[in-house]
């Protein structure tokens, strides 16, 4: 069942956890049990960021805080892969050499770990590229990062910070977290053709368009309570609805939920490893973990990529 990430000695769960949410959507008590059922199941990676949850007008950290104490309480640290992020967090939303080193070390200490197994430049910025590559080299020459991944960037800016890698003998990117999903599809023009071409894993956030894949959000439907809705609700459409309307088709076929087939579909386009999906109860992920053994028929996957590409035209 686990996937190789491209590059690295690293295996992972085909569904990887979101982060995103502990500390928001999930107290701490919740984020353990979530985290938990998640490792239950078999699985091994963890995604978070240094910025998660500053929305909240906090100082963001709150994340990767309930991360570290869940880990140092269960002891199993060795046993996971934890991804972290820098470069977006207010104030010091930049990939100045003195942003990335003081953001390591902060993210180590509320992990409370000595390293972390991913970490990704969260966002393109307009620093200097080349300072922001060889200080991110430093971190994996140190033992502080195994390896490096981007977020958030265009293909031309992912080539050029490739090459410089490559040219300066620096720790590359491996990996890079898109936004990807049946809801959005700009990746595969442009950024897809790079990460097959240079052998970078996928990992997309918003595998469920911030929760729009799960078929709680309908048209006409009633308003619903979370902190999710104002996200999701922006694909409510005749469009959203045919998607909704054919992942229920191919998610009856395998009686799962909407949301396993969604990821399903995410995990068979070329270069994804794992989405990320994140969940504030274990009931809620267990919606999800279905995905992992889930594998759509061609005609399904054609179905959704129709539905996913092509406008509706209403009834006249």
């Amino acid at each position: 069942m686990l996937r190789q990430l491209p590059n690295t000695d690293i295996r992972v769960h085909p569904l990887c956890l979101g982060g995103n949410v502990f500390g928001w959507g999930a107290n701490r008590d919740e984020s353990f049990a979530v985290l938990d059922a998640y490792v239950e199941a078999g699985g091994n990676l963890i995604d978070t960021a240094d910025t998660y949850s500053s929305w909240q007008g906090t100082d963001g950290g709150e994340s990767e805080t309930i991360i570290g104490d869940w880990m140092a309480a269960r002891g199993n640290r060795d046993s996971l892969i934890i991804a972290t992020k820098v470069g977006k967090l207010p104030g010091m939303n930049n990939l100045r050499p003195e942003t990335i080193r003081t953001q390591m070390d902060r993210s180590l200490r509320l992990l409370r770990t000595d390293r972390v197994d991913l970490y990704y430049a969260h966002m393109d910025h307009d620093d200097s590229m080349p300072d922001a590559l060889e200080t991110l080299d430093s971190l994996v020459r140190g033992g502080k990062a195994r390896y490096l991944a981007a977020s958030n960037y265009s293909p031309e800016r992912l080539t050029l910070a490739l090459d410089l890698a490559a040219d300066n003998g620096w720790a590359p990117f491996i990996a890079l977290q898109p936004e990807y999903h049946l809801m959005n599809r700009e990746f595969e023009h442009g950024l897809q053709q790079v990460c097959a071409e240079r052998n970078l894993g996928v990992l997309p956030y918003y595998a469920l368009a911030r929760g729009y894949l799960t078929g709680k959000y309908r048209v006409g439907g009633p308003d619903i309570s979370s902190v999710r809705a104002a996200g999701a609700s922006t694909y409510i459409s005749e469009q959203g609805e045919n998607v909704l309307m054919t992942l229920e088709r191919v998610a009856a076929a395998h009686e799962v939920s909407l949301a396993a087939a969604a990821l399903a579909w995410l995990t068979s386009r070329p270069t994804v490893v794992a989405p990320i999906a994140s969940a504030r109860t274990p009931l809620q992920l267990s919606e999800l973990l279905p995905m992992a053994g889930l594998r759509l028929s061609t005609d399904e996957i054609a179905a959704l990529d129709s539905a996913s590409q092509s406008p509706v035209v209403a009834p006249q």
